[in-house]
């Protein structure tokens, strides 16, 4: 059977390089125009092809439409089925119409790529009310989980780690990846008060002196749960805490907010590409998409 080809949507070309070492890597020019329209073409053959995208799908608007154009014309060029591969998945948040008239954009997010592809597999979505992505894809959908590999980094890089979850939501993925790195876990008491005002605390902080905090969490966008996390914990004497998030999604000034918290290191996986990126999450990603195709 030929390989499948594998094309990177732009940004995404080390991370399809990775996931194309049993398959075929393919060419894809894009190109905008002054006005900001998006100009593609293919320089590999499709005819007949296994086609998997790679997008990963951070800062969306701009992203999707090219990548649905290219999807659109690789089945108008003949190829088969027709997969993505996006690393981090948007619009998982807005699960739900929260006030009338509101949009339900992960719905209708699910929708578009349910429609322009055959299959989906992501890393750790940011799944609230929804239990599983099978509740609004209507494509078959894989998440890989990166609790095993961030173990293995604490357990490899953090002397006597204590993980601390966000919240209480996380609790049974903090101890997950408590469990597989040997260290114990606890788990902040979060008030939000407002997209971007969160107060924390950590009880009973005192008793993990001596220990080093690694705060966990699936996203850092705007920081300020960490950030204010980390306040805490130094005020309450503890050591600077090591930062590991699953998406460097990093919003506008996050990751110096974080640094002039007192955080010790900062740390992701490549998911989205970005400075902190020390966990390589190519391996399961690739696994998991032989098992689609």
């Amino acid at each position: 059977m030929t390989k499948p080809l594998v094309v990177a949507l732009p940004g995404n070309e080390a991370m399809a390089t990775k996931l194309a070492e049993a398959s075929d890597l393919g060419a894809l020019d894009v190109h905008h125009f002054p006005d900001g329209e998006t100009h593609l073409r293919f320089q590999s053959d499709l005819r007949g092809r296994r086609v998997i995208f790679v997008c990963t799908l951070d800062r969306p608007d701009a992203k999707y439409l090219p990548l649905a154009f290219a999807a659109a014309t690789a089945r108008e060029l003949g190829a088969g089925r027709v997969g993505l591969v996006a690393p981090y998945l948007c619009y998982m948040r807005q699960d739900k119409r929260f006030i009338d008239g509101e949009a339900v954009s992960a719905a209708i997010f699910a929708g578009e790529i349910s429609r322009h592809f055959d299959w989906l597999v992501t890393v750790d979505p940011h799944l609230h009310r929804l239990h599983t992505l099978s509740a609004i894809y209507k494509i078959p959908a894989q998440a890989i989980h990166a609790a095993p590999l961030i173990s293995e980094w604490i357990k490899r890089e953090v002397d006597k780690p204590v993980v601390i979850g966000p919240d209480r939501e996380s609790a049974q993925w903090a101890a997950k990846v408590a469990e597989g790195a040997g260290a114990p876990f606890a788990i902040l008491e979060k008030t939000r008060h407002g997209d971007r005002d969160v107060s924390v605390a950590l009880p009973h902080a005192a008793r993990f002196a001596g220990y080093t905090p690694v705060l966990v969490d699936d996203i850092i966008s705007t920081g300020r749960t960490m950030a204010e996390t980390v306040t805490h914990l130094r005020a309450s004497g503890l050591d600077a805490p090591v930062c590991i998030g699953v998406h460097a999604v990093f919003a506008s000034g996050a990751l110096e907010g974080l640094k002039k918290a007192g955080a010790g290191r900062i740390v992701t996986t490549n998911t989205i590409a970005h400075s902190t990126n020390a966990i390589d999450i190519a391996s399961p990603l690739a696994e998991a998409m032989r098992t689609m195709t």
